[in-house]
Order: structure tokens, then sequence, then C-alpha cells
């Protein structure tokens, strides 16, 4: 089960974090994969430690806030691969502050890269996954679309968070014609380059027992599992579900 041989997955924000994570996971079950993201000679540090378990790989300059710069990724992993079978849409980031100080530059930021860039990207390779009546598309939300939080005041991150997980849904309804699948993972706190040094901290730790049920922070890889059972032939009458990876965050 769960073998993605000659499928070919496009991740966005690859890079680094969970991209990279899973991009690493897709590739043990034997994808061909497009890395997509900003910094392209970390793309390619990545495609290159990728061939350890022989697959294909592309690297994909882009800014998947830019329409142009999206649909010209797009264009370049259909002439290269041929199809494009499941997408995967994790790039993001975010201005933190509350709805009280937060800047109108500080929101549209935040909406361009994490709600508007999930869009784009998915309109361009969606019109790729309806020539063949085939896709997988997997949306990387947030525990935080589905719950507030008294750890740090970032409302704009809620909100297009919030807005991927019900677009998530809506594309689900709309694209089920073509067999195309659409569901999203809400991560909870997980451990990158950029979150560990602060999940880590003994105030965070004391958080993180107090309101992860599981009493941790995600570790390397176990955000992969569920990624990958969404991309499988598997998950065929699997969509529109929001699956929170979040030690039981959310469930409390």
């Amino acid at each position: 089960m769960f073998d993605l041989k000659d499928r070919v997955v496009v991740i966005t924000g690859a890079s680094s974090g969970l991209g990279a994570q899973m991009a690493k996971g897709f590739a043990k079950q034997g994808a061909t994969l497009a890395l997509m993201a900003r910094r392209k000679e970390r793309l390619d540090e990545l495609a290159n430690e990728l061939q350890k378990y022989g697959v294909k790989t592309l690297s994909v300059k882009c800014d998947v806030t830019d329409t142009a710069s999206v649909n010209a990724a797009a264009k370049l992993v259909e002439d290269t691969f041929g199809k494009v079978d499941v997408l995967v849409n994790n790039a993001g980031a975010a201005k933190n502050a509350g709805v009280l100080e937060m800047t109108d530059e500080e929101w549209d930021f935040t909406m361009d890269v994490d709600l508007k860039s999930v869009f784009l990207v998915t309109r361009a390779f969606a019109n790729i996954m309806k020539k063949r009546n085939y896709g997988r598309i997997i949306n990387i939300a947030s525990m935080y679309g589905l719950v507030g939080n008294t750890a740090i005041d970032t409302v704009a991150y809620h909100a297009s968070k919030g807005g991927v997980v019900n677009f998530t849904r809506a594309v689900a309804a709309e694209l089920a014609k073509y067999n195309i699948t659409c569901n999203a993972i809400c991560p909870g706190y997980f451990a990158t380059e950029l979150t560990v040094e602060t999940l880590s901290t003994d105030t965070f730790q004391a958080y993180m027992q107090t309101t992860v049920p599981l009493g941790r922070y995600g570790n390397e890889g176990e955000l992969n599992a569920g990624a990958i059972f969404l991309a499988s032939d598997e998950a065929s009458y699997v969509t529109g579900v929001i699956l929170p990876i979040d030690g039981g965050y959310t469930s409390v």
C-alpha cells in the first residue's frame, strides 16, 4: 500500500521545514518530485540529498504569490514530466501581531503568502490534473486555522489558515467530478530549523504540557504519514477532510 512510484508530486515551500521533511517522505515511497520555492540553491541541495532514494527530482524557483511565476512553474513541471498527480500546498509565512496592532501591510503579506498563494498554485496545477482526470491536492493549513490561541497574537495567520480550511472544502466539492480530491492537514507544533529553539525552551515545554495531550511537539517525519496517505490511490474516497496532526491540541 501507499506506493507512489511514477507519481509526480509537486511540493511548494520545499526548501526547508515541513516541505523538506515531506519531500523525503514522498521520495521513500518512490515518487517523482517537483520541488518549488524561492531559494533554488536550497532546492538543489535537497534534490541532491534525495538521489539516494533513486527518484527523479526537479528544482523550480517560484514565488507562489505571483501569478506569472506560478503559471511558469506549472508549465515547466508539465513540460518536464508530462503530468502532475499530487500537489502539496505547503509554502507559508506570517507577520505576527494582534488585531489591535496589526498593520495593513502585515495583514496583506500574511494573506498573500498563506491564502492567495494556495489559490494561485491550486488553479494552475488543478488544470493540469484535469486533463488526465486524476489528482490529489493536499493543503497544509494549521491547527490555528481551527481554533484560537493564547500563546501568541497572530490574527492574520489564524484568518488565513481558516481560509485554507474552507477553501479545501470548496475545491473538494468542485473538483470531485474530475476525480481530483482535495484535503487539508492542520499541523500542530512541529520541530523545524526555524522553530526548534523556541519549542525547546522551558517556557514552551511547560505550555505544551498543559495544552497538548501528548505533551510534546511533533518530531521530524511525523507529518509524513498523513501526507502520504492523502496522496495515495488508497485514499481515493477521501476528500474534503481536515486532518489535524497536532498531538491532540484541537481535541481539548
